[in-house]
């Protein structure tokens, strides 16, 4: 643990999961966000002899962790789709021959022949599932490729399972076991409560404003939340002339920006980073003091996550909703446009092969630059539409759309050295310019290098036109291969193009899928319009925990603190009430006599609170009756 991680001990739960992987059980780990999930894989595999298959979704994040193992170390390599196959191969041949540890990859490679061709000759001693929730139908990131890791393991009959996930419902719990076929049950699960997060809703018409009175009164670094890129820069501008220290941060940003954006962030010389969602996964920032979302999230289960960056080193931070009715019209409209009708969909993937004029049966594989409002325009489509016709298709595992731009060139030589010598020698021209690149790049024979063709023209010195066309004359000659820079998103086939009517979408799961999806919708919903229970409380019985105690410093808690009622009388009213008024109406005069138990002060206190916070209402002849919620519970 000291000697890679630094840490002598390890966080709770942790070292249970641990045994329990080198025991050989099959194991589901539940970590809130910031829990520490990666250790649990990365230690019984280092433990172990062999190589750790590591299938995760999120190539960001699988890119960030690759660089932190290498950072200690630790061999680590990744695959996913979008590489050169020249890339895929030497990662592979490294995985078969090297001293690799961990090999990272998502799940859409598992079914490749390749692969498959690879995988018995590894000498595999984990499967580490992350983000195991899109396993499920019913999780809130539901990705049909994940169901197809189970089928790996006749491979490997002898190999636990790791799955992790930092958020699940009770629902998504089992079906995750049963999809990954454990042999036996066997949860690990933390309590998702935070203590030190205090949460908070309030309802804002002036957002701004009232923002900038957060950033003003909490001190410390923060992150707001936006679904809007353009609106990520117009309130980091209104933040910074305002005085508060700004960054702003999407996926459109190019590599570079991003890189030096989050840097800056992670240091403290920026104090607040207005993102989008593309912002968070990986960061593991301790002090941050406050989380505030600016519009409705779709789930709880990603509030909850994204809402958890804050606080991680245990001090008072807060997390934040500042929401309007004109949200929730939002966040319903945002529901329908995110489920194009079906035959939208298809549509939009019949254009995709037009568009990159691609036969059926061919593209498997194959990168190509994507504009999505270029492609929009030609094909006289709604840009909202097909962006989610084409998310839906990503998920479904027929493609990927990368957003990123701006990732590096890379660079590795193919060749053994004595015939790259005798090629220096034979062609001098070309001499200087590969002595420069062994210099500058170390493991070019061995990896992919990342290089800068611009500081290559400057060393040189040479003219960067020249640089470009001496890296693919060498590409060509089969001495090098050669990954351009990529400037623009990218768009990859994972199958090869299909007949629309191959396209196997049932309309009963895509209906499965929408509804699943409403229900999440409208338990944000009641997260925020609810004011009498708990905000903690909300969360935690969403995710299975019923019989948490009341947090007493949410929005909610604070205003049940002013009646200056106990916990206990408060119930006790409560309770009372809401059994003799939640089928028939009563007036005052019949309800104050039958609450037993408190004087009629404290009983009035509490009436009135239940009133104001429309827990229950008036008829029309001056009587009143409990309202029924869904999120009806104990306080």
């Amino acid at each position: 643990m000291i000697k890679y991680w630094g840490h002598s001990a390890f966080r709770p739960l942790q070292e249970d999961i641990i045994n329990s992987v080198l025991e050989g059980r099959d194991t589901l780990a539940l970590l809130p966000t910031g829990g520490g999930k990666s250790i649990c894989f990365q230690v019984p595999a280092m433990a172990k002899e062999g190589i750790c298959l590591v299938i995760t979704p999120l190539i960001a994040l699988m890119q960030d962790q690759v660089e932190n193992l290498k950072k200690k170390d630790i061999n680590a390599v990744a695959i996913y789709s979008g590489m050169h196959r020249n890339q895929i191969e030497l990662v592979l041949d490294n995985c078969m021959f090297g001293d690799v540890k961990f090999l990272y990859l998502s799940p859409e490679r598992l079914e490749t022949e390749k692969f498959r061709a690879v995988l018995t000759r590894l000498n595999v001693n984990l499967i580490a599932v992350d983000e195991a929730h899109c396993i499920s139908q019913w999780g809130y990131d539901f990705r049909p490729p994940y169901l197809r890791i189970a089928a790996i393991r006749e491979f490997l009959p002898d190999v636990p399972v790791l799955a992790l996930t930092a958020t699940a419902t009770p629902q998504v719990v089992a079906d995750i076991q049963d999809k990954l076929g454990f042999k036996k049950e066997n949860v690990f699960q933390k309590s998702f409560e935070r203590k030190n997060l205090t949460y908070v809703v309030q309802f804002e018409e002036d957002k701004l404003g009232r923002l900038l009175r957060i950033c003003n009164r909490i001190k410390g670094t923060g992150i707001v939340y936006v679904r809007n890129r353009r609106r990520t820069r117009e309130i980091a501008d209104y933040l910074n002339n305002n005085k508060v220290s700004a960054s702003f941060y999407h996926a459109g940003l190019d590599t570079a920006t991003r890189d030096k954006r989050q840097s800056a962030w992670m240091s403290g010389q920026s104090r607040v980073m207005v993102s989008t969602n593309a912002f968070g996964m990986g960061i593991d920032k301790p002090n941050v003091r406050f989380v505030v979302h600016m519009d409705l999230p779709d789930s709880l289960e990603a509030y909850f996550q994204e809402a958890g960056r804050g606080g991680r080193d245990g001090n008072q931070s807060y997390a934040v909703v500042l929401y309007e009715k004109a949200d929730i019209i939002d966040l319903k409209h945002n529901h329908q446009l995110s489920y194009p009708a079906l035959d939208m969909i298809k549509k939009v993937y019949h254009a995709l092969g037009n568009y990159f004029q691609l036969a059926t049966g061919s593209g498997k594989d194959r990168s190509f630059d994507f504009e999505l409002s270029e492609f929009c325009h030609q094909y006289n489509l709604n840009h909202v539409v097909a962006f989610n016709a084409l998310k839906f298709l990503e998920k479904e595992g027929y493609l990927m759309l990368s957003e990123d731009v701006g990732s590096p060139s890379l660079v590795n030589i193919k060749t053994r050295k004595d015939n790259l010598y005798r090629f220096q020698v034979e062609n001098p021209v070309y001499d200087p310019f590969i002595k420069l690149l062994l210099r500058s790049y170390s493991g070019l024979f061995t990896t992919f290098a990342r290089i800068s063709e611009i500081e290559i023209a400057r060393r040189m010195p040479m003219q960067l036109n020249d640089v470009i066309k001496n890296l693919h004359n060498l590409n060509q000659l089969g001495l090098i291969t050669y990954v351009p820079r990529k400037d623009k998103p990218q768009l990859v086939f994972l199958t090869e193009r299909l007949d629309v009517s191959s396209l196997q979408i049932s309309r009963q799961h895509y209906q499965d899928r929408m509804q699943s999806a409403e229900k999440r919708l409208n338990s944000v919903i009641d997260y925020v319009s609810s004011t009498n229970t708990c905000r903690s409380q909300l969360l935690l019985a969403y995710f299975g925990e019923k019989e948490s105690q009341r947090c007493g410093k949410c929005d909610v808690c604070i205003e049940r603190n002013k009646l200056e009622l106990s916990e206990f009388e408060f119930r006790k009213v409560s309770d009372q009430l809401q059994l003799l008024i939640s089928d028939r109406a009563l007036s005052l005069e019949e309800i104050m006599p039958k609450i037993k138990g408190l004087n009629e002060d404290k009983i009035i206190m509490a009436f009135r609170w239940l009133l104001d916070n429309d827990r229950i209402t008036t008829t029309d002849d001056h009587k009143f009756i409990w309202i029924k919620k869904d999120t009806d519970k104990k306080d």
